[in-house]
């Protein structure tokens, strides 16, 4: 075939004929994908009655520049038929999510929520993070926006009932409690501190504090205390009585919808500075869970409605439905998407978006949430979102991580070991999270100890929840720094922290890092241009200044204080006298016991204690 009969090919194609095609198609339902002259799908949709919806793209409408940019390009029309609208509705998800069309809304994240599981097989169930396929048997509550927010909620129940969260591998092998007992957050049902009775009992308690509940916890807590006040075991009683105020501190935390009991979902659409954006906000059991936000994909001129329209669809169809789903715009084939909502989810499903009273006003929060954030984006924050977008998917993550947490360690020769603790966000270093860790009774020189003991203390208060948990730990080495931070978060039962080490690479040069991926033991070489990467070197070389800086203070402080001042019985003047006896301190660490007893004031018993300390390890 010559060029020219190529070229006059292709312009054959280009040349749609729109009458015949739309003489020949059916009325049935279907899905039609437009195409553009490269072969590319620019568009899918789906239709009741196929001709209907397709013509309408050519007969008498007035079109926004976006529409009429798309019918432009078309080359060629493909159909799908089905047999009803479900049906196309379902195969027209799948082939946006397929084919990803310029032309379409397309929602990027596609993770699935986490939820909170509680086991029911064992004597002694545990509180776990779960995401993906449920199993039968099983409770599940949720879902959560995020991973933090699963997080957060554990360690709360943690204070609140000392359940377990260990791996049965960990549970079944204990001889004595472990770090979780020590610090309140188990009852050590691992070696028999509890009887089954009691934990059940807490179990339920646990349960009911999910659904929202908290009034029957309460009530239930304090008929407890009483009962252990009456039996004069004071101790127990004030447990509860502490259990009370930790549970009433919490409700003080959360958002509490007035009168609104149910499960549902607020979901609101904008487009600020040209940038879309969707926020939903979970509210289970009448609690306000979190909000999450989404900047999907779209086109130059599509309208908040249609963003809304192609999110529903996209978003529950790989997940389960809330009974009520509240929007801010009316949504088209609203009845469909019920209706096929309610079958993925064995229950009734409503969407609303005329409302009145209380859901009037959560919709109004949704999208000022949403507002905000795609001004925030629109402002300036793309660049960012950017990168930790990129992180997310070079670390290998099932979220973009929100808070990002490095470790690093600075000494000369071993003295003065200081770690550091930076921490940064979506709106870069949180500076007033800094923290620096002085380095006590761990060897000189030895990194590994040092970087364990930072992260003991750094992640036990976390544990504690005085401090926020992070989405990524960076710890500034190799696998084996990576492996003690595993063996930190395991034994503190923070796995679902991400862990990724951040090792110099062989030429030890700025852009030849080598990335160790926990736990996969994956070891990735991003490029030097790599945007997420330099986040990541962002993130490091301020750990590593931070370390630098407390470091040199504390050895500037050592070194300004003399070893003398830390003998007893050697005061200020004494001091004096031995430095001008004998020149300065190398002459007192030169001398003898004789010679030190020489100078006035010093005994000869306080000479061989000055002797013993100089010389004392040699």
């Amino acid at each position: 075939m010559t060029d020219d009969t190529a070229d006059a090919d292709r312009t054959e194609e280009r040349a749609f004929n729109v009458k015949e095609f739309l003489g020949n198609l059916t009325t049935r339902p279907g899905v039609y994908r437009m195409i553009d002259a490269r072969g590319d799908i620019i568009y899918v949709g789906k239709a009741h009655a196929l001709r209907d919806r397709v013509s309408s793209y050519f007969h008498g409408g007035a079109y926004d520049a976006k529409t009429m940019a798309m019918v432009n390009q078309i080359a060629r029309i493909e159909v799908t038929v089905t047999n009803t609208e479900t049906e196309a509705l379902l195969l027209e998800d799948n082939l946006v999510k397929e084919h990803k069309p310029r032309y379409n809304v397309l929602l990027r994240d596609d993770k699935s929520f986490p939820y909170i599981r509680v086991t029911s097989t064992q004597e002694f169930p545990r509180l776990t993070f779960h995401r993906g396929p449920k199993k039968k048997g099983e409770a599940y509550y949720g879902p959560y926006p995020s991973a933090r927010s699963v997080r957060e909620t554990l360690l709360h129940l943690q204070k609140l009932f000392q359940l377990r969260q260990c791996e049965d591998t960990f549970f079944a092998n204990r001889s004595r409690p472990c770090l979780q007992y020590q610090i309140k957050r188990c009852s050590a049902p691992c070696v028999g501190l509890i009887d089954a009775d009691d934990y059940a009992r807490d179990v339920k308690l646990a349960t009911l504090f999910l659904q929202g509940r908290n009034a029957e916890v309460t009530k239930d807590l304090a008929r407890r205390m009483e009962e252990a006040a009456k039996a004069l075991d004071y101790e127990q009683a004030a447990r509860y009585r502490d259990q009370i105020a930790s549970l009433k501190r919490i409700e003080e935390q959360q958002f509490v919808a007035d009168g609104d009991s149910g499960d549902f979902d607020v979901i609101a659409a904008v487009l600020e500075g040209g940038v879309p954006c969707v926020a939903v906000m979970f509210i289970r059991a009448g609690r306000n869970l979190g909000t999450r936000t989404w900047f999907p994909r779209a086109s130059s001129g599509t309208s908040a409605t249609e963003v809304i329209g192609a999110f529903l669809p996209q978003y529950y169809l790989s997940r389960g439905a809330p009974p009520e789903i509240l929007v801010n715009a009316e949504v088209q084939d609203e009845a469909l998407l019920a209706e096929v909502f309610a079958g993925r989810a064995g229950h009734r499903v409503a969407i609303r978006h005329r409302v009145r009273g209380r859901r009037a006003r959560w919709i109004d929060m949704a999208r000022t949430n949403a507002e905000q954030a795609a001004q925030m984006r629109a402002a300036g924050k793309a660049a960012v979102r950017e990168q930790l977008d990129g992180l997310r998917d070079l670390v290998e993550l099932d979220e973009v991580p929100r808070r990002i947490e490095c470790f690093d360690i600075s000494h000369t020769s071993g003295e003065a070991t200081v770690a550091s603790c930076v921490v940064f966000d979506e709106g870069g270093p949180r500076k007033s999270d800094y923290r620096r860790f002085n380095i006590a009774d761990v060897a000189p020189g030895d990194d590994y100890g040092a970087m364990r003991q930072a992260l003991q203390r750094r992640y036990t208060r976390v544990k504690r929840g005085e401090a926020p948990v992070p989405d990524l730990l960076l710890v500034d080495g190799g696998k084996g720094q990576v492996a003690e931070a595993a063996a930190v978060l395991e034994d503190l039962q923070l796995q679902e922290i991400a862990l990724v080490g951040v090792a110099k690479g062989p030429t030890r040069k700025a852009g030849m890092e080598q990335l160790h991926l926990h736990p996969s033991g994956r070891v990735i070489s991003p490029s030097a241009m790599s945007p997420p990467l330099h986040l990541i070197q962002q993130v490091r070389d301020e750990a590593h200044r931070f370390a630098i800086t407390g470091h040199r203070g504390r050895r500037a402080k050592a070194r300004k204080t003399s070893v003398l001042e830390d003998i007893p019985g050697l005061g200020p003047k004494r001091r004096k006298e031995l430095l001008a006896h004998f020149g300065g301190l190398q002459g007192v660490v030169r001398a003898g016991v004789d010679d030190l007893a020489k100078v006035h004031g010093i005994s000869r018993k306080l000479a061989k204690v000055i002797y013993d300390t100089f010389h004392a390890a040699t």
